[in-house]
């Protein structure tokens, strides 16, 4: 109920809808976006295949007339026959209810110091069959290696994605041409406030700390700032050898407090020829935790580890925190996985691509969910837990006096953030 109730007050299903008329056929009794939707909350309900929308079926008093199986599956032929066509459509009606969502979360949403940060990830996706695209990855394992933008909600939130590109498994972790079209595409589903004229970060791994990539950023403008791991190249291990007693700087934790163990630095010299001006180069190091296998890039007993910036007038420690940060993304990748990203379930690499978005709405829709109707802890629920506090509740739908009522047990421990959430959802001003 409360996904389907934020589906209706995002306006998600009419966006949907309009998005994919086109295929929808002349004498069709169920509508293309109605289809893509429910099997979208089949898959935000812990579905992992097409046929999962049978869960739907059983309850039409909340989701209203679902298809059959051939009907969904006739569905994504079309779309996956149509291509760039029908990714751009479903993409473009995203962006327009985020930039709705965003507006009615206030203070929940992910601009709350002015700047949003987009976190670029690779995720190993395993395939159990010959399909498509699948080949030997990086890690000896056998499947797709897609490349996946988040939005960052901070301490308080958990994110919502923005992009994806389904790619081979053999695929690059540091291929620019596909870090600068996942970014492409992550700034396009952004709110148009926040295209231009506002500060935008882009966070990678080392894996973004390529040439191609850092000079796209930085001939974007003053308006989009990068944040990217880099390699411990030779360079930058003399570098860091050189660096003074002096000049390294405690490194903070997010209340504030000083890290026991680790300090900051900042690098200057030949390290950053060849580089875009502006760019600098942050040095952190640490004290391996016990156990750990040092590499040969480390330095005196201590991990080394770097990353480029282009931001400029803030504390060094403060810089290095918020691209520390960047281990959010793991969690988003953890939650997408609870969410389907475990297996792409078609044969066809057109028929995955639609599933990826799929999947994305399905992100969406339990990012927008907490960010619209929930408060304080219960914002950063992830999808494991949504699934087993609120989406398992048990209740009766009842009809009398020509109303219906949805009724919960009240012995149920989170009943109350359920129909609080409810309030919050009924509140919201009707789409159109």
């Amino acid at each position: 109920m409360l996904l389907v109730e934020t589906v209706r007050k995002t306006g998600l299903d009419q966006a949907i809808s309009a998005a994919l008329g086109p295929w929808r056929k002349p004498r069709a009794v169920h509508d293309p976006g109605k289809i893509l939707l429910d099997v979208a909350l089949a898959v935000a309900l812990g579905g992992d295949y097409l046929a999962d929308v049978a869960m739907l079926r059983a309850e039409p008093g909340v989701f209203g007339p679902v298809a059959s199986d051939p009907t969904v599956s006739r569905l994504i032929d079309p779309l996956a026959g149509a291509g760039p066509r029908a990714l751009k459509a479903i993409r473009l009606a995203r962006a327009e209810v985020r930039q709705h969502v965003w507006r009615w979360a206030g203070q929940n949403a992910p601009d709350k110091e002015g700047e949003v940060i987009v976190d670029i990830d690779g995720v190993l996706v395993l395939a159990h069959s010959e399909k498509q695209d699948a080949t030997a990855t990086w890690k000896k394992t056998f499947g797709h290696h897609p490349l996946f933008a988040f939005v960052d909600h901070g301490r308080e939130g958990t994110g919502e994605p923005v992009a994806s590109l389904l790619r081979p498994g053999n695929a690059g972790s540091n291929t620019a041409a596909d870090h600068i079209e996942a970014a492409r595409l992550a700034l396009a589903q952004l709110p148009k406030a926040y295209r231009r004229g506002r500060q935008t970060l882009i966070r990678t791994d080392s894996g973004g700390g390529t040439h191609e990539f850092v000079n796209w950023i930085t001939a974007r403008g003053r308006w989009l700032s990068y944040s990217v791991g880099m390699v411990i190249t030779d360079a930058i291990h003399q570098a860091v050898l050189k660096v003074p007693a002096s000049a390294w700087t405690p490194a903070v934790e997010p209340d504030g407090e000083i890290r026991d163990g680790a300090w900051v630095a900042e690098l200057t010299g030949d390290c950053l020829t060849g580089w875009p001006k502006g760019m600098r180069l942050i040095v952190r190091k640490e004290r391996p935790h016990p156990g750990a296998q040092l590499r040969i890039t480390d330095a005196d007993g201590m991990r080394i580890t770097c990353f480029a910036i282009n931001t400029k007038s803030t504390p060094i420690a403060q810089l290095e925190l918020r691209h520390h940060q960047r281990a959010r993304a793991e969690d988003r990748i953890r939650a997408a996985r609870d969410t389907s990203l475990r297996n792409l379930p078609l044969h066809a690499t057109s028929q995955n691509g639609i599933w990826l978005e799929i999947v994305q709405i399905a992100l969406d829709l339990l990012a927008w969910m907490p960010m619209l109707a929930l408060t304080d802890k219960t914002r950063r629920w992830e999808p494991r837990r949504l699934r087993l506090r609120l989406f398992s509740a048990a209740a009766q739908i009842v009809t009398t006096a020509r109303r219906r009522h949805l009724r919960f047990t009240h012995h149920w421990p989170w009943t109350d953030v359920i129909t609080d959430a409810a309030a919050r959802l009924e509140a919201l001003p009707n789409p159109g």
